[in-house]
């Protein structure tokens, strides 16, 4: 059962750059063994609410809360410190180096001391074959490049890679946008395999399709303005693509195509009429 504080809270968030307003009076928290997808359109908000969240920026009003505290991350390291790790769309791996290398890129295990210390091969070799198994990829070769893998498996190589090294928050920027439906669903699979592990997931994403099947809680960005947090239960897939999608502003589109559809039936009818008597008179 998920603990009802939150792990990690927005609180009144607001970011400008200058005089634009990227997000403005933002707030939404993200619990333990649920996920939260945060869901809008291009120039919503998203990428720059993660950058806020994963210490890229820090918010020019309003404030971060983990488990209740106020904190401020002052760089990205402070964040990944703090337990929350982001996965971004370039995955942060080189594809022509090896997968056990990446999967420990920056933390590479070692062997040895002084100046005979090298890269332990043989455990990064175990531990990243035990931690693939575990999402079911089975690997030939652990030095195979990145690169061979589908992007489904790339991205749930960099989502076990953020499990591995103790995430509590795992924040995922539209990890399925350049996927096809199996590869998806993959990928899928994985973040609810990391729900059950009790961590808090975010799950940036534009496809109403994939939050619905896999979220907990949704909020929705328009403009860098929130239109709500919503459960599960609350609201439904079409509700959810509506608010997406703009709302009023559709309906006001769809009036003036039905308008601009009577006038033209209108037009298209007097010149029938009008054809028809020429003929007539002739």
């Amino acid at each position: 059962m998920a603990n009802d504080t939150p792990l990690m809270e927005a609180r009144g968030v607001s970011k400008y750059f200058g005089r634009v307003i990227a997000l403005e009076d933002i707030s939404m928290d993200v619990k333990a063994g649920q996920v939260t997808c945060l869901l809008g359109d291009n120039g919503a908000g998203k990428s720059t609410l993660i950058k806020i969240f994963s210490g890229v920026h820090q918010p020019t009003k309003g404030a971060m809360a983990l488990d209740g505290e106020e904190v401020r991350f002052d760089s990205p390291r402070d964040a990944i410190d703090r337990g929350i790790a982001t996965v971004f769309q370039d995955l942060a791996m080189i594809p022509l180096m090896g997968i056990s290398r990446n999967f420990f890129i920056g933390r590479e295990p070692t062997t040895g001391v002084g100046p005979f210390k090298r890269f332990d091969v043989k455990k990064a070799d175990r531990i990243t074959r035990e931690e693939l198994d575990k999402i079911g990829i089975t690997l030939r070769d652990t030095t195979q490049p990145v690169s061979t893998l589908s992007g489904g498996e790339r991205q749930s190589v960099a989502i076990a890679r953020a499990v591995y090294f103790g995430a509590k928050i795992l924040i995922l920027d539209e990890p399925t946008s350049a996927l096809g439906v199996k590869q998806s669903a993959m990928v899928l699979r994985y973040i609810n395999r990391t729900r059950q592990q009790g961590i808090g997931v975010v799950f940036i994403t534009h496809s109403v399709h994939h939050a619905y099947v896999i979220g907990d809680r949704y909020t929705v960005l328009s403009h860098g303005h929130s239109l709500g947090s919503y459960e599960k239960g609350e609201v439904s897939m079409a509700e959810l693509e509506k608010l997406m999608a703009g709302g009023k502003e559709l309906e006001k589109l769809e009036d003036e195509l039905q308008g601009s559809g009577a006038t033209n039936g209108a037009s298209n009818e007097a010149a029938r009429s009008e054809g028809s008597t020429s003929e007539t008179v002739g």
